[in-house]
């Protein structure tokens, strides 16, 4: 039996469609190949999670919101609120969902299971430098947090 840190995965989060997990697991290969590190579903200040951040060598946050469908993208309005907490936005989705219903001031990466492909560059709007380092704490806290969980999943009921 291998106890590697390595080795232990994190539980699956039950909310995603299967569409919507492929589409977060190749938008997370494609950050990771970019020199970038992701938390999935974090919270933000004004309570609202967001699907993907990613945080840079740099210091650099993106915000990377997951739409599996033309009525995933229709129904939800809250994603104007994220670009006050990146220095880049971009939406996500796969080949089925047409890209011309996001917006163009957002950054587009096109997603399966396997990979992703930025199809269009975000503008960067930089964040302020109090922004910036309530994000980096709200990130590391997160991250922390998630890790310590795999370790001891008996402490998550201790916060």
């Amino acid at each position: 039996m291998q106890t590697e840190l390595s080795l232990i995965a994190p539980p699956v989060d039950g909310r995603q469609s299967p569409q919507a997990s492929a589409i977060q697991r190749g938008v997370g290969r494609l950050l990771r190949a970019q020199g970038f590190a992701m938390v999935t579903e974090l919270p933000l200040a004004t309570g609202r999670r967001a699907d993907v951040v990613g945080l840079g060598a740099g210091g650099e946050l993106w915000i990377v919101e997951i739409k599996s469908s033309v009525e995933d993208f229709r129904v939800d309005r809250k994603w104007p609120d994220y670009r006050f907490f990146c220095d880049r936005l971009y939406f996500a989705t796969h080949a089925a969902v047409p890209a011309d219903i996001f917006p163009s001031d957002a950054g587009f990466i096109l997603a399966d299971a396997y990979g992703a492909e930025l199809m269009r560059e975000a503008p960067e709007h930089k964040l302020t430098g109090a922004t910036r380092r309530a994000m980096l704490l709200r990130f590391a806290q997160a991250a922390a947090h998630r890790l310590h969980g795999l370790i001891d999943p008996e402490a998550n009921g201790l916060l």
